[in-house]
C-alpha cells in the first residue's frame, strides 16, 4: 500500500534472504516503533533491502537445447520480408526460456515462484513465470519450430501441477493457487499428439487430464433449471474474499467504501474475473439493473455462464473421448461422447441465439443472455459445439454484421471502451487466433476467405509494430498503424509468448499467400471500406 514500486507485481515477486517467521517478526518489531503501525517509506526501503532481493534470482538463463536455425515451416513464407521476421520470432524463444533454480525446489519458503521440473518459457516482461492459457499459443509455435523436447517439457509441467494442486494453477506462483485460466492443457496435448504421435506420452498424462476435468466440473459448474429441464455449464468461480496479492493497491482501493461482505463479494468477482484470463473487462460487467453495463465495481464474473469456457470444456470432452479411442478404452470414449452430446444440447439450449446467429454469455442474475458483440461469442464455432452446420453459416453472417471486422487491425474485444483492456480498442492474438481457426476450418469459401483476410490483417498489425518498435507486444490497438494496446492494470508487455506462437502458425497456414506490401486488406484501406468488401463476400 506504500506503493514503492509501480507494480504490485515487483513485491510478491521479491525472494526472501530468511526464513519467513524471522522476516514476520522483524516486521512486526518495525511497525510496533510507529504510531498506528504505519512504517513511513524510507524505513520500509530499508526493511526491504535487508529481508528481500529483487525478483527475478528464482531462475537460471536457458537456451533451449532443441532450437536450430532452419525448421521447416520458414521455407513456406514466401513473402522474404516476413521470411525474415518469422526467423526472428523463432529465434524470440531462446530469450524467453527460463529454468526455474534448484534452491526454489530446495526452499519454497522463500520464493512466491512455485518449483517445476522442466524449463519454460515464459510470456515476457512483468510476467516471469510460466502462465497457464498463454502456454497452448506459446507451445504451438514450439512445435512448429521444431522444439519438440521444449513442448514436451512444458506439457509435462502442466502434468506436475495438476498432480500437485487438483487443477492447473493461474500461473506459477503460491498466489495463483487458488485461480485456474482457461483449461487448455488437453488442446496442449492434442497439438503434441498431432506432430509426434507418441501414445506411450498420452497414456502417461491422460490421468491428469481427466483429474483437471473432474476438477472443473465440480468446482466450476452450475445446475441451472429453466423450463423444467436441468442443464449444467461451466463458470469462473473462485472462492477467494480477499485482495489479489499481484494487484493488492488496485484491489484495496477499488473496494473503498463498500460494506465489508460488499468488498468480499467484489474481490471473489475480481479473482474469478482473472481466473477467465479476460482480466478485466465489461463483458464481466452486471449493473444494479441486471443489465450487461457499469464500471469494474459491477464485475459479476461468476454470475455469468460463458460461451467460451463452456466451448473450451467441448472441446476437452471431445479430445478426451478421441484420446481413450485412440489408447483402445471404448468404454471411457464413449463416456465423455456422452457428455460431450449433453454439453451441445445444454449451450444449444441456453448459449444460442437462433435470431441473431451466435451464441451468447448467459447471466444467471437475470436468467437471459448478454447479445453484445465479444469475439467470445464465435468460441463454439471454433470448438465446433454444435449440431447442425446451419449454425456455423449463421454465425458466420452474425461476425460479418456484427461490428467486429470495421477496424484495420484486427477483431476488438468488445465494441465498449471501458479503459479495461480486454475491451476497445484491444485486440489480442488467442482471440484472433480461435477466430480465424474456427472459419478457416468450415466447408464454406466465403469463410474461409475471411479467415485468410482476417489472418493477412493481423499479421500486417505485427509486422508493422515490430517493424517501429522491434518488439512483439501481448496486445495491439485495432485502430492506426500497427501499435500496441492498452488499458487495464499495467502497460503492454513486450516478448511476448503467445503474440508469436499466434503469428507463427498463421505465417505456416498461410506462408504462401501473405503480403508484407498489404495487396491484401492493408491497414491503410478505411474501416468502412474493409467492411463492405468482407460483406459483399457474403
Amino acid at each position: 500500500m506504500a506503493k514503492l514500486f509501480d507494480d504490485d507485481k515487483y513485491f510478491v515477486d521479491m525472494k526472501l534472504t530468511t526464513a519467513p517467521e524471522v522476516v514476520v517478526e522483524a516486521f512486526a518489531n518495525l511497525s510496533s516503533g510507529f504510531p498506528n503501525k504505519t512504517v513511513p517509506s524510507s524505513e520500509l526501503r530499508k526493511f526491504l533491502q535487508t529481508y528481500f532481493e529483487e525478483p527475478g534470482k528464482e531462475f537460471e538463463q536457458w537456451t533451449p537445447p532443441d532450437w536450430h536455425s532452419k525448421p521447416k515451416f520458414l521455407s513456406r513464407v514466401s513473402d522474404s520480408k516476413y521470411r525474415s521476421w518469422a526467423e526472428e520470432l523463432h529465434s524470440l524463444w531462446k530469450s524467453l526460456g527460463r529454468k526455474i533454480r534448484d534452491d526454489v525446489r530446495d526452499h519454497p519458503e522463500l520464493y512466491s515462484q512455485i518449483y517445476t521440473p522442466h524449463p519454460v518459457v515464459v510470456p515476457g516482461g512483468r510476467f516471469r513465470e510460466l502462465y497457464y492459457w498463454d502456454s497452448y499459443w506459446v507451445i504451438n509455435g514450439l512445435l512448429l519450430s521444431e522444439m519438440t523436447e521444449t513442448a514436451r517439457g512444458m506439457i509435462l509441467n502442466f502434468v506436475y501441477l495438476v498432480e500437485r494442486y487438483g487443477f492447473v494453477p493461474n500461473g506459477g506462483r503460491v498466489y495463483y493457487e487458488r485461480r485456474s485460466q482457461p483449461p487448455f492443457l488437453p488442446l496442449m496435448v492434442e497439438s503434441f499428439y498431432e506432430v509426434t504421435g507418441d501414445k506411450d506420452f498420452l497414456r502417461q498424462v491422460l490421468p491428469a487430464l481427466e483429474t483437471e476435468y473432474s476438477f472443473w466440473m465440480q468446482n466450476r459448474s452450475l445446475a441451472v433449471s429453466m423450463s423444467g429441464l436441468t442443464h449444467i455449464l461451466n463458470r469462473y468461480n473462485v472462492p477467494v474474499d480477499r485482495p489479489r496479492p499481484e494487484s493488492y493497491s488496485d484491489d484495496v482501493e477499488l473496494a473503498e467504501g463498500l460494506s465489508a461482505e460488499a468488498q468480499k463479494k467484489l474481490w471473489i468477482e475480481l479473482t474469478s474475473g482473472a481466473e477467465s484470463g479476460w482480466d478485466f473487462s465489461s463483458r464481466w460487467y452486471i449493473d444494479s439493473t441486471g443489465r450487461n453495463n457499469g464500471t469494474l465495481r459491477d464485475t459479476q464474473t461468476s454470475s455469468i455462464l460463458p460461451a467460451d469456457l463452456n466451448a473450451i470444456m467441448c472441446r476437452n470432452e471431445r479430445l478426451l473421448a478421441s484420446f481413450h479411442r485412440i489408447l483402445g478404452n471404448e468404454e471411457k470414449a464413449a463416456e465423455y461422447e456422452k457428455a460431450l452430446s449433453a454439453r451441445i444440447k445444454v449451450v444449444e439450449s441456453l448459449l444460442w441465439d437462433a435470431e441473431r446467429g451466435a451464441w451468447f454469455d448467459f447471466s444467471l442474475v437475470n436468467e437471459t443472455r448478454h447479445t453484445s458483440f465479444y469475439p467470445s461469442n464465435l468460441a463454439p464455432l471454433w470448438a465446433q459445439c454444435y449440431s447442425n452446420p446451419e449454425m456455423a453459416n449463421q454465425a458466420v453472417q452474425y461476425l460479418t454484421g456484427s461490428g467486429g471486422l470495421d477496424y484495420p487491425n484486427g477483431v476488438p474485444t468488445s465494441l465498449r471502451e471501458s479503459g479495461q483492456q480486454w475491451d476497445m480498442p484491444n485486440a489480442w492474438p488467442p482471440l484472433q487466433h480461435m477466430i480465424i481457426e474456427g472459419l478457416s476450418g468450415l466447408n464454406s469459401a466465403h469463410a474461409k476467405e475471411l479467415a485468410f483476410s482476417l489472418a493477412q490483417r493481423w499479421i500486417q498489425t505485427n509486422w508493422r509494430a515490430y517493424i517501429k518498435y522491434e518488439a512483439m507486444f501481448e496486445k495491439y490497438d485495432v485502430n492506426g498503424d500497427g501499435k500496441p494496446g492498452g488499458g487495464g492494470e499495467y502497460e503492454d508487455q513486450l516478448g511476448f509468448g503467445w503474440t508469436n506462437g499466434a503469428a507463427l502458425q498463421l505465417l505456416n497456414q498461410y506462408g504462401d499467400r501473405l503480403s508484407s506490401g498489404g495487396s491484401v486488406l492493408s491497414a491503410s484501406v478505411l474501416p468502412g471500406l474493409v467492411y463492405s468488401i468482407l460483406k459483399s463476400l457474403f
